[in-house]
């Protein structure tokens, strides 16, 4: 494992898993399960995306098999009919647009979202769920306004701050991440979090406290790959 030529800091790996899709208004959103493998970003290998979503579907980021797109093109058919009969369901759009985004029709998922909340402005999952589709298509700035608006609408919106967390940890600042993460932690512990927080700590030189949240995320999780290929690069590297 090589060392930063600039700063002797190691890379580390990293899994994430951050950006949780919700699907009702008003109710906890489900916590990521499912890790899949996505591109790496400059000086981290190995990033993941996680999701969780609504019913059975739930892990997104990675290429979708023929039998999950028919599922997706399925459920898109029977949400098409159900506006047909009723043109102002907000909820409906809303699980319409959940369903083009794991299809990886961003744009269609984005149109969905925008007429969910025009027909429902308050509803802070659907700024939640839009916010994570303008992440992944590299709007870090237009994400964390709508987690802002969720976060605004909806105080103690644990996924929420995990994924705002995660733009500001791709726009750099670190600082605001662990912020986020910490948050997101004392509403809703899990590994995930721990995890990712601990990255950001990484990020900033601080492996006494990335270290820490490692531990505790495979105490959580002993199966968290993320946590524990870092811990390894750590010990590999003497820290």
């Amino acid at each position: 494992m090589k060392k930063d030529r600039n700063n002797t800091r190691p890379v580390l790996m990293a899994l994430f898993a951050a950006a949780v899709l919700s699907a009702c208004a008003g109710t906890p959103p489900a916590q990521a399960g499912n890790r899949t493998q996505a591109p790496a970003v400059p000086a981290q290998a190995g990033v993941s995306e996680n999701f969780s979503g609504v019913d059975a579907i739930t892990t997104a980021g990675a290429v979708v098999s023929g039998e999950k797109k028919a599922v997706y093109d399925r459920a898109i058919a029977d949400y098409t009919q159900a506006l047909r009969l009723d043109p102002n369901n907000a909820a409906v759009y809303r699980e319409r647009g959940v369903a083009y985004y794991y299809k990886g029709d961003y744009d269609r998922a984005i149109e969905d979202f925008n007429q969910a909340l025009r027909l429902d402005p308050n509803n802070a999952a659907v700024y939640n769920n839009r916010g994570v589709v303008y992440k992944n298509k590299g709007d870090n700035d237009r994400a964390i306004a709508d987690y802002n608006e969720a976060l605004r609408l909806d105080p103690n919106n644990a996924a929420a701050y995990s994924n705002r967390g995660l733009a500001y940890y791709y726009k750099g600042d670190y600082d605001r991440a662990i912020a986020d993460y910490t948050e997101a932690i004392r509403l809703v512990p899990d590994a995930v979090r721990y995890t990712n927080r601990g990255v950001a700590y990484g990020s900033k030189g601080d492996f006494a406290r990335a270290r820490a949240d490692w531990e505790k995320a495979l105490q959580l999780d002993p199966n968290d790959a993320g946590a524990r290929k870092n811990l390894e690069v750590l010990r590999s590297m003497g820290y």
